[in-house]
């Protein structure tokens, strides 16, 4: 088995550096300076223990790769990105989404047959070309995996195999949905991340993006793992480090703002609730309220933390006001 993960952002490049270090056969699919520097120097992967680099084969797009028998094709880019890739892969290959939020799986489906889900639970940065960040040790993160839309066969084992070589934690899921499902309500908080920064009273300002995710969820009938659940499957495993002197960096959204990449996938994590709010008639001011405000700072390569957590709250409020006079 090869495994062909396209996008070396945080999440995939640190899985492929991981990857190839435990021995397992790796391509890398990126794009611009961080693909050049990957050709030219090796993906430089930083842990706690110390930096490794990894001369990998690095193509610009699919059409590149040599595709043979046995691969599988690992997804690992923002979900904004996820059909044009998928247009662009031979038919039959297995597909793994590497990736957060619900959507990619549904897309996977109407193109391939053999589709798996992994619920990431990975704190990564990816920050500069060529280089990926591990933010904790000494297990670097928890991907378990699963058929969709539901079970478990021959390859959803073989690949949790080729992750535990590569020193993660994965369980083979018959379910991972409800577990992914989970992970998205914590994703509903990135947007207000990088909107805000990592400030005091931003939990607060998280906290009605979150309740109205789980009113959707249940008013959709949409089972997600609990609270309790995830943090007895998280346990202690996930330890923060501080690596070559860099503390936590953001979620994923907070680095997109942070590297002016013009986009964001919040269409795809708040995005979702609205999506799913508007299908069940419930009110989502906070979600389309973060949903909207990411995306413009994108679109304007804003920096991260352009507001306080005071000011988001008060924007869903004029959100609220003008969804009810409407």
């Amino acid at each position: 088995m090869r495994l062909v993960i396209i996008g070396a952002g945080a999440v995939g490049g640190v899985v492929a550096g991981r990857l190839a270090g435990a021995g397992v056969d790796v391509v890398v699919v990126a794009r611009g300076a961080h693909l050049e520097a990957i050709r030219r120097d090796g993906l430089l992967l930083r842990e706690a223990d110390g930096d490794s680099v990894h001369r990998l084969p690095a193509c610009a797009g699919p059409e590149e790769v040599d595709w043979r028998d046995g691969d599988v094709a690992v997804l690992a880019v923002k979900t904004n990105d996820t059909h044009d890739v998928l247009e662009r892969l031979p038919r039959g290959l297995p597909i793994v989404c590497l990736q957060n939020g619900v959507a990619n799986e549904r897309a996977a489906l109407r193109l391939f047959a053999d589709v798996y889900g992994v619920c990431v639970m990975l704190p990564a940065t990816h920050l500069a070309p060529g280089v990926v960040v591990a933010q904790c040790a000494p297990v670097p993160g928890i991907l378990d995996i699963g058929r969709i839309p539901g079970g478990t066969d021959r390859t959803s084992h073989e690949i949790a195999g080729a992750f535990v070589r590569a020193g993660f934690h994965c369980e083979v899921s018959d379910d991972v949905m409800r577990r992914k499902y989970a992970k998205l309500l914590l994703n509903l908080g990135n947007a207000v991340e990088a909107l805000c920064g990592l400030v005091d009273g931003l939990d607060e300002a998280i906290a009605p993006v979150r309740a109205e995710g789980e009113a959707v969820l249940r008013a959709a009938g949409i089972a997600y793992a609990t609270a309790e659940e995830d943090a007895e499957r998280r346990g202690d495993t996930l330890r923060w480090r501080v690596v070559a002197g860099q503390d936590r960096g953001g979620s994923s959204t907070w680095q997109s703002l942070a590297r002016g990449t013009g986009s964001v996938e919040a269409d795809y994590l708040n995005g979702e609730i609205v999506l799913l709010g508007r299908l069940h008639g419930l009110p989502v001011p906070a979600n389309e309220t973060a949903r909207r405000l990411v995306v413009q700072a994108a679109h304007r390569r804003a920096a991260p933390g352009g507001m306080t957590p005071a000011e988001f709250l008060a924007a869903i409020e004029r959100e609220r006001s003008r969804t009810q006079a409407s």
